[in-house]
Formats: structure tokens, sequence, C-alpha cells
């Protein structure tokens, strides 16, 4: 089968044949229809060998997949072969305290999650190893390449805002910093769950016109005179939650002079910004935390949000041959919304 493949440091990922995956026992085979292209998978990309900490090369991308299933392992009893389902990302251990309450995504076990395209074998390969059927979830009548960004784009956002959203009654204001492929989907997301104020900041006026038609009721340039403007938009009282979606030094130094007392700071960026926490570093009962992925109760909530039509993800399709491309785009920061590399043709280039 085709796959795209991290094979060595330095270079970009490459189209290759390997052997499809054989099914053992409690696991599934998955056709795969379409697969996500993301930032974090920019980040395995360009991490140095004496630095990196992801599975061994070459490693299969992808960890974002929708698909069929095409074959059952002995002892799976919970789908049959031909259902329509996502792909739930951090497979973590399943048996310690926070697994068996469905958060694999904070999983203690010593090895961490072990994620399809970051660890083990991923999505942008015409078949998918799955690992355990709890890690899959039907997609009903949602189209595959349009569902596929929910299992991290979509998921990622709605747990770092799930948190905040008894902060954000009326009155209150959001500030989502980065309008692109998380950050359009958190502006979605705040819009479906609260009556707040959504302030969109970027450096790009593309994508501060995209936020803008997606819902954000304001939309700021990521400048010298941002903070400024933001407390303006909110009478000099501050942000009542934050969600930083870059994670840069100068995106959490943002956040943390716009806070309001009693706050949120979530920063879900995995740039290496860094924000001083201490008495009178930040206003009064402010909180700063960093979020990772979400949970499997949190994707199935996700997945209804998108059902009832309360999130639509921009996508801009690919073939796999043209993945290599795509991530180019997404490094110079030309995608809008979220690139997704769809497999399988019969299924249609566009939802």
């Amino acid at each position: 089968m085709k796959a795209l493949q991290y094979r060595r440091f330095g270079d970009g990922p490459e189209v290759v044949d390997v052997a499809v995956p054989a099914v053992g026992p409690g696991q599934l085979l998955l056709r795969v229809i379409a697969a996500g292209c993301c930032h974090s998978d920019l980040h395995i990309m360009a991490a140095p060998e004496h630095e990196y900490r992801y599975g061994s090369l070459p490693l299969t991308l992808g960890h974002e997949a929708a698909g069929v299933i095409a074959a059952l392992g002995e002892g799976v009893s919970g789908f049959s072969v031909g259902d329509a389902v996502v792909v739930y990302g951090p497979w973590g251990c399943g048996v310690c305290r926070n697994c068996l309450q469905g958060k694999e995504n904070y999983c203690t076990h010593p090895d961490g999650i072990r994620p399809p395209g970051i660890v083990v074998a991923g999505a942008m390969a015409e078949y998918l190893l799955i690992d355990h059927e709890r890690h899959l979830m039907p997609l009903g009548d949602l189209h595959p390449v349009q569902a596929v960004a929910l299992t991290d784009a979509g998921l990622t956002s709605y747990h770092a805002i799930k948190q905040s959203i008894p902060k954000l009654g009326a009155g209150s204001h959001a500030l989502v910093i980065g309008a692109g492929g998380l950050g359009h989907v958190a502006i979605q997301i705040l819009r479906a769950m609260s009556p707040t104020t959504v302030i969109a900041v970027d450096l790009s006026d593309d994508k501060l016109r995209f936020a803008g038609e997606i819902g954000a009721h304001h939309a700021v340039r990521g400048d010298v005179r941002a903070a400024t403007a933001i407390r303006s938009l909110t009478n000099r009282l501050g942000v009542d939650a934050i969600f930083d979606f870059v994670g840069s030094q100068q995106t959490v130094e943002l956040a943390g002079s716009v806070v309001a007392t009693e706050g949120d700071i979530t920063i879900v960026g995995v740039g290496k910004g860094r924000l001083l926490v201490g008495y009178r570093s930040l206003p009064f009962d402010a909180c700063v935390r960093a979020t990772f992925w979400g949970s499997r109760p949190d994707l199935a909530e996700v997945v209804e949000l998108a059902r009832a039509g309360h999130i639509r993800i921009e996508v801009e399709t690919y073939s796999l041959n043209q993945a290599p491309l795509a991530y180019q785009r997404l490094e110079a920061g030309a995608v809008r919304g979220r690139a997704v590399i769809v497999l399988d043709t019969d299924s249609g280039n566009r939802p």
C-alpha cells in the first residue's frame, strides 16, 4: 500500500510502498478515507536527532483519521466491517485511573501515550491498524473529509474551552490567539457554547477576515498595539478566558498582559513560550494551564456539535501524492483552516 513517511532526519516526507498491516486479536484494520495534516507533524519533522522523542523512523505520519472498517481481529465485538468511523488519537494504556475515565490524553503509564502518526504508524496510508475498538467512534452521517479534523483540531479546542465555560457568561470576553487550524474551530465552539464576546488575534489579515466570517465579534492584528486594542474592547477589565493556539513567547506574554482578574489562560500551542506566574505577576486568581488533546467523552461531544451544525471545519484537500505540498503550505501559513489528505478517491474530493 502507499503511505507518507518521515524517513530520515532533516528530510521532508516521502510517499513510499509499505506492507498492509496484519490484524491481531483485539485489533481492527481501517481503510483510510481522510487524514489530517497538523502543525504537530511539522514539529516532529523539525526535531533534531538528539532531541527526537517520537516513534522510530521511518514513521508513517497522520494522527487524524476517518475511514471504513476493513477487517476485525479476534474478540472485537463493537463494530462491523463496513462501519464508518473516526479515530480517537491519544492511545493510552487503557487501565490507569485516567484512562478508565476516558482521559487517555492524560494516561499515567510510564511509557506515555502511543498515538498513530506520532509514535506508531499513522493515518497517511491506505490502511491504518487500530489497537483497540475503544479508539473508534461512529461517524454516522458526517462526511469523513469534513469530520476527520474533529479528532484533533476539534477535540483539542473543545477540551481547552470546556473548562472555562463557567467564566463565559453574558458580558464576558474570550480571546482566541491564532485563527488557523485549531483557532477557527475554537471560535465556532465558543459561539455555540456561550454568549461571550469573541476576540480573535492573528498576524495574517486573511485569517483575521476568516475569523470574522466564522463568528468572531472582533479581529485584532497581533502587533505591538494588540494589548491596548484588546483592553479597550473589554472596557479595560481584561479577558475572562484566553486560548493561545500558538504558544510563542510573544503570544503568552500578550495573554498575561490582557487577562482579567479570575481569568483563565489556556496555552494549547506547542511554541516554547513561558509565562511568569507568582504574586502580582498576573491579576489575582488568574489561572494558567497547558492542555493536551482531549478525552474520549470530549470527542463524542465534539462529534455531536458537528452533527448539529455548530462546527464546520474549513478544509483544503490534497491527494496522498500531494501531501508534501500540503505540509509546505502549512509551514508557510498558507492553509485556510485544515489541510486534509484524501486517500479514497471514490469518497469524493470535497464534502
